[in-house]
């Protein structure tokens, strides 16, 4: 399961940098009622706040130390919306409004304003790309919706890169390198956006995941061999990748908790009842933990392809092998066991398949 890598990123712990210090927050949200409750937190980090407060009137204010600098939640109880901070050791003053928190002016901190600034300009990007990605995997077949598609990706990217190279020393350059892989995991692409960044602003935890992520891109390329595995289908009897050979095989991480996967399946139900019969099946490896949640979802989403599991959930060790960090997620492999596509979902993926079987 995988949410927008803006947001899941938050929940990752800070930067690995010796910039211990305090930190004081002043703020007024106009519109904010007296002993409004002020948290700021990293709820993954720390379960306790990093610094709470109670509001005097429309204004408040936060003080504390920071251990390792990184990217916090601001909740003002009763407001509908949420600030993100990424923290530093610094005096920051923040003034905006109680029903729009994410539209406040943020003084005081350069870390600070650099996340803000990238945020407010790239979320918008990635909200319409959403939509529009929605539309094309409901089945909308729109020229004019697919190349709005397109040009919000070159948009997205375009911002991304733009912002990098001018922030080369900030140390929120990194984080955005992360926040574009959901644009695309292209090692290269990856690599190449990281050496424009200045050594001592990716020296820190963003920096070394982005790094270490490129490098597990570079596993199960397209153009590489899958690597072969055996794990228990439904009946408990071991199944190899391998047993697959001379056939078009998706092979599709996912679990019956995931939504996100719940909701692709009939994409894939799609694809493999229009190719099963052109030598395509598909192979289904489930990070679920209990074996009747895990059934109820093939025989509820009609799966009626071979499904395996080991019930360990992230650590399902075929899932570790390939180095799986979201789900859903595919290998699209052809009869020799070389990786073809990665990543096909709803109309993507039938396209890929019309190429592949129109010249077959």
């Amino acid at each position: 399961m995988k949410k927008s890598l803006l947001l899941t990123l938050i929940v990752l712990p800070g930067f690995l940098l010796a910039q211990t210090g305090k930190f004081t927050i002043k703020g007024i949200f106009k519109g904010m009622p007296d002993k409004t409750e002020i948290l700021l937190q990293n709820e993954e980090l720390d379960p306790e706040p990093l610094a709470k407060g109670t509001s005097k009137g429309e204004n408040f204010e936060l003080k504390g130390e920071i251990k390792e600098p990184g990217l916090y939640k601001l909740t003002a109880k009763g407001s509908q919306q949420n600030l993100f901070l990424f923290m530093d050791p610094a005096e920051i003053s923040i003034e905006g409004d109680f029903k729009t928190l994410q539209t406040a002016k943020i003084t005081g901190s350069q870390t600070t304003f650099d996340f803000f600034q990238f945020y407010t300009n790239y979320s918008p990007i990635i909200q319409k790309l959403s939509a529009l990605a929605q539309q094309i995997n409901q089945g909308n077949k729109d020229e004019a919706v697919r190349k709005n598609y397109e040009q919000q990706v070159v948009d997205a990217n375009r911002f991304g890169d733009d912002f990098v190279k001018t922030h080369s020393n900030s140390p929120v350059a990194p984080f955005v390198v992360l926040v574009m892989m959901q644009l695309s995991d292209d090692p290269m692409v990856m690599e190449n956006r990281l050496a424009v960044i200045s050594d001592q602003a990716k020296n820190n935890y963003y920096g070394k995941m982005a790094a270490k992520m490129a490098a597990d891109a570079k596993f199960g390329a397209v153009g590489t061999m899958a690597p072969d595995f055996s794990q228990k289908d439904v009946s408990g009897m071991e199944v190899k990748l391998s047993s697959f050979r001379g056939k078009y095989v998706l092979l599709d991480f996912w679990a019956s908790w995931c939504g996100p996967c719940r909701q692709e399946n009939p994409n894939v139900v799609s694809a493999f009842n229009q190719y099963k019969e052109k030598n395509f099946t598909v192979l289904g490896v489930s990070l679920d933990r209990a074996r009747e949640p895990w059934l109820k979802a093939i025989q509820d989403d009609k799966l009626a392809w071979t499904q395996l599991s080991d019930l360990k959930f992230w650590s399902n060790e075929v899932a570790v092998q390939y180095k799986i960090q979201s789900i859903p997620q595919n290998y699209l492999i052809d009869p020799e066991g070389k990786i073809i596509g990665k990543n096909l979902r709803g109309e993507q993926l039938r396209l890929k398949l019309d190429n592949i079987f129109s010249k077959n």
